[in-house]
């Protein structure tokens, strides 16, 4: 039976059914929100609770991002100013094939402590096509909630490097593996998810066998879709269909599905989307730092769509921090269609409820409410960026915040953030070993 830990006395942002923004405790035990209101700190049956003074600070829930690359974090840096089709083919595919599992162990560690110690509590994340266990196994140590997955490339080149490119019943066999091993693992805080890079990279018979595995074991299916211009044009010479369409008729859609980008999309597109439930997730910094363009979530919003935020990898953006991605999610939309398009409620939501329903877990995180899990972040506002201290909190909290105000994280109820310093892992350790691991791998392929 694991300590309780109540959080006592801070001003909740609950994203709840109410959207309701309340002064109260939150009362922990095994790992889920037993109560959220004025608490004695008395549990029964169980010793006093450890208790975490929230006066005066903001409990948010756990921010989510569903659309991260945590093997590329050793790469920020390594890869500016290029368009994508350039950015993949002379930088992140080589630095990707030149991974070992020491260094896709590293830049998961690297990643995640920059994630947790800003927020970010549980990510949708896709690894290279090899050493995925290792990243697992960083994730497992560290505490994120995470679903994450081996990246699946079997289409013969131009579309995929040699050195990244696998046969399809090998790619298919190795990620069936470690979805059983890991999908459900740390007491469910770990997932799988089948992660075919994007269309022109994989062939029709391994994007319909992925369909099939996600069918049978439930686990989520996490891509890439329309990101460019060219990315539509291959597609639609490879296939014949524009690439939604295609995605749709080889199974790649609905609500256990998670396309990244979809900045490419018109009108039908939208509809389609909105009518299979496909989860879109909106990564504002990387399609403006690639210049890929600016996806019309406003429309997608409006059509029903669901959609979820991410940052990508930090060789796009060239950090994860879902503060950043939330202000900018909401500030690229207003020179299109006027300034009161996506209003910071809708930012937070993109990066709460949104990313909880991409990862396929609305009923267990997203939202500060009895029975989810105890996925909670505390933030400090007091710095003069944030005040006045009497403005709209949902407004401070998207326009003014910054991963530098989190004070306190819980992931599953345990605490992995306290007055800002990481818990679960020695962040000097981190930042020497993935040091030591970049340098290698930019020696291996002479960046």
């Amino acid at each position: 039976m694991s300590k309780a830990l109540l959080l006592r006395g801070g001003r909740l942002v609950t994203m709840d059914g109410a959207r309701r923004v309340l002064s109260a405790d939150v009362l922990v035990e095994d790992g889920r929100i037993k109560r959220v209101g004025r608490s004695d700190g008395r549990t029964a049956g169980r010793p006093k609770p450890t208790v975490l003074d929230c006066t005066g600070l903001i409990v948010l829930p756990g921010l989510i991002q569903a659309h991260i690359h945590l093997c590329q974090t050793l790469f920020r840096g390594l890869a500016d100013d290029l368009s994508l089709e350039a950015w993949l083919a002379q930088r992140i595919w080589p630095l990707e094939a030149a991974h070992t599992e020491a260094s896709v162990h590293a830049s998961a560690m690297l990643g995640a402590a920059e994630l947790l110690l800003g927020g970010t509590t549980a990510i949708l994340d896709m690894e290279t096509v090899r050493h995925t266990g290792a990243a697992f196994e960083a994730l497992e140590s560290i505490g994120i909630r995470a679903t994450a997955g081996k990246c699946l490339m079997d289409a013969p080149a131009p579309a995929n490097p040699p050195a990244l490119r696998e046969p399809t019943d090998k790619a298919l066999s190795e990620s069936a593996d470690l979805c059983a091993k890991w999908h459900g693992a740390a007491g469910g805080r770990l997932r799988y998810c089948f992660a075919p890079r994007f269309a022109p990279s994989c062939t029709g018979p391994l994007l319909r066998a992925v369909s099939d595995l996600s069918e049978r074991t439930g686990a989520t299916i996490h891509t890439h879709a329309a990101e460019t211009p060219l990315e539509l044009d291959t597609v639609r010479r490879a296939t014949g269909h524009d690439e939604i369409a295609y995605l749709d008729s080889v199974g790649i859609s609905g609500p256990r599905a998670a396309l990244a980008h979809c900045v490419w999309v018109d009108k039908d597109d939208i509809a389609v989307l909105a009518r299979q439930q496909t989860n879109v997730v909106h990564c504002p910094s990387s399609n403006l730092k690639l210049g890929s363009g600016i996806a019309p979530i406003p429309e997608m919003l409006a059509a029903g769509c669901r959609v979820a935020i991410g940052a990508d990898g930090a060789p796009c953006n060239n950090n994860l921090d879902a503060f950043a991605e939330m202000r900018l999610a909401a500030l690229i939309q207003k020179p299109r269609l006027g300034p009161d398009a996506l209003p910071a409620a809708q930012a937070l939501e993109l990066a709460t409820l949104g990313g909880a329903r991409a990862l396929g877990l609305e009923a267990e995180i997203g939202s500060i409410e009895a029975g989810k899990c105890a996925d909670l972040v505390v933030l400090d506002l007091d710095g003069p960026h944030a005040q006045p201290e009497d403005a709209d909190l949902v407004s401070r909290i998207v326009y003014s915040a910054r991963a530098a105000d989190v004070r306190h994280v819980i992931v599953d109820g345990r605490i992995v953030v306290r007055d800002g310093v990481l818990k679960t892992a020695d962040t000097a350790e981190i930042r020497r070993t993935a040091n030591s691991q970049a340098r290698r791998l930019r020696r291996a392929v002479g960046v």
